[in-house]
């Protein structure tokens, strides 16, 4: 969510300017983690005028290393080889839970404690510079594999729960912290490497989940053992990350304010005196509400009132909340559903972990491909979001009806590689009308009312103090869900296309002045400073 902040706001030093200009503006980095929140903002700092040619030349070497540790932590992170089969091994003989346990019970914890964690674990983020957060995922991690390996009863297993919500909130920290420690114009690049060392450890771990089960008839136990082994190599990894010392919002402040002593430091003994002379004659609690309103954090909060009236970052915002909500319901779900497929269709071996390794490779290459798709966003955004949630409609009825488990198998990989394809292009639409700050905060609140709306849902239809339904009924709830998104985004499209053509002069003049056709790529470092409306500017 939050990337490494600037000395001043959005200012570099001209050393930093020319090495954005060597880095290809166009490279392309994936699309999102699934459970992810990952917000990533491109944020930028100059070197101050202290650093000379000896740390210049010492800072290649530092900032590769520490990338290869971080990628290889999310790698080593990412391996958890009987994370596709949780479900499994709660409704097998070995922890005898009903699937209406697992569904309207167990389940629905998870996002409460996703949405009641969430907004901490963004702020301590940044306030305690991602490392202490990425110990505390680990830490869940470890909790939640001992729990479903020592656990036995129902509170046992919402405990796991609350911890997984926990890990899944901190993985924003993961998301954010690379970027901590190299300089702007390498960001690409090294979101790039981290992007593609948690896919890897994705797909790798799906993969050796599968073969387990289906080669080496090993137990849901053992490889829940072997998973733990995993995270806690993971956790101890943790401890040797280097420590940014940098952040996006609260740290940005407190560098300014040690400064703002060393300056003070350097003043004569009367000027001292004179100072505190003036600052004992205005109150202080003045003092710190202007400290406090001058904050970057807070400068964001008032910059928000002018992103909703922006029609491309509105869109895509709603997009955001909207379909996501609907997104990670299905994932949180979907292995429910294809257990009982399964059952009745007497299917003995388990086929989840191949099942995620195909769909992460697919939503790999859907986000990849994103990169180069070239239309004309401002006209036809409404109509392509519209399209794309018809055909996950469909492939949640599909998934919804069928009676056959490869069926619901493909229509899960599609249903996700569909999504992944619109995070990419979600994440420039917004991200390249925003500066870097604001750009994680919009991300954030997306988030995290989408976090609620998901509670929301899931507190209605699949609670046991709501309607409590089985995972066949949701997945149809959900089907009318996307549903009413593609009518309403289909209406929007009608109006937006309707309007462009109207205002165009009738020789075709005004094709010009629309927005040329868009090549996804992420923000680049060096972007327009973007005045903000209170008075400042910051790079965008």
């Amino acid at each position: 969510m939050v990337a490494d902040d600037t000395a001043e706001s959005g200012d570099r030093s001209d050393g930093e300017k020319k090495m954005d200009l060597k880095e290809p503006a166009s490279e392309d980095w994936g699309g999102h983690e699934d459970g992810d929140v990952e917000m990533v903002v491109f944020a930028s700092e100059g070197l101050s005028p202290s650093e000379g040619p000896i740390e210049a030349a010492e800072e290649p070497r530092k900032w590769k290393w520490a990338v290869f540790f971080l990628c290889l932590f999310g790698f080593m992170a990412s391996i958890k080889p009987g994370e596709p089969f949780i479900t499994p091994y709660l409704l097998s003989p070995e922890k005898n839970f009903t699937r209406q346990q697992v569904t309207n019970e167990i389940t629905p914890v998870l996002t409460y404690s996703y949405m009641m964690v969430l907004v901490p674990a963004f702020l301590l983020t940044d306030l305690l510079r991602y490392k202490p957060v990425l110990i505390v995922q680990g830490v869940s991690q470890v909790v939640i594999w001992l729990l479903l390996l020592l656990g036995s009863t129902l509170t046992e297993m919402q405990l796991m729960e609350v911890f997984y919500g926990v890990t899944m909130a901190c993985r924003l920290a993961y998301s954010s912290y690379i970027f901590s420690l190299v300089s702007p114009a390498l960001y690409q690049r090294v979101a790039g490497y981290s992007r593609s060392a948690v896919l890897l450890g994705v797909f790798t771990s799906s993969v050796l989940g599968q073969l387990c089960i289906s080669l080496g008839n090993v137990s849901f136990y053992t490889l829940n053992a072997i998973s733990l082994g995993f995270v806690s190599f993971g956790l101890i990894l943790t401890l040797f990350l280097p420590w940014p010392k940098r952040s996006l919002f609260f740290h940005r402040t407190w560098n300014q304010e040690q400064k703002d002593v060393a300056a003070v430091a350097t003043k004569s003994e009367l000027d001292k005196i004179n100072q505190q002379e003036s600052v004992s004659s205005s109150p202080p609690p003045l003092c710190s509400v202007s400290r406090w309103r001058d904050s970057v954090f807070v400068q964001m909060l008032l910059e928000l009132r002018n992103v909703g009236r922006r029609p491309s970052l509105r869109l895509w915002s709603l997009w955001w909340v909207f379909n996501s909500t609907g997104y990670y319901l299905v994932l949180f779900y979907v292995h429910i559903l294809w257990s009982k497929v399964s059952l009745a269709a007497e299917n003995k071996i388990v086929y989840n972990g191949g099942v995620e390794a195909a769909s992460t490779l697919l939503s790999a290459l859907t986000s990849f491909t994103a990169g180069y798709v070239k239309i004309r966003w401002n006209v036809w955004s409404e109509l392509v979001i519209g399209v794309i949630t018809a055909l996950q409609a469909g492939l949640l009825l599909l998934m919804g009806t069928t009676e056959n488990i490869w069926v619901c198998y493909t229509a899960y990989v599609l249903f996700r590689g569909f999504y992944q394809f619109l995070v990419p292009i979600a994440t420039f639409q917004i991200a390249s009308s925003l500066t870097k700050e604001l750009c994680a905060l919009v991300f954030g609140i997306n988030t995290f009312l989408g976090t609620i709306l998901k509670s929301i849902i899931s507190l209605i239809i699949s609670d046991k103090r709501g309607l409590a339904l089985d995972v066949q009924a949701q997945f149809l709830v959900y089907f009318v869900y996307f549903v009413i998104l593609t009518v309403v985004y289909f209406v929007c499209a009608a109006v937006v296309v309707i309007r462009h053509y109207r205002t165009q002069p009738k020789g075709g003049g005004g094709a010009m002045e629309q927005a040329a056709p868009t090549q996804l790529s992420p923000v680049a470092a060096d972007s327009e400073a973007e005045p903000l409306s209170n008075g400042k500017s910051a790079k965008a």
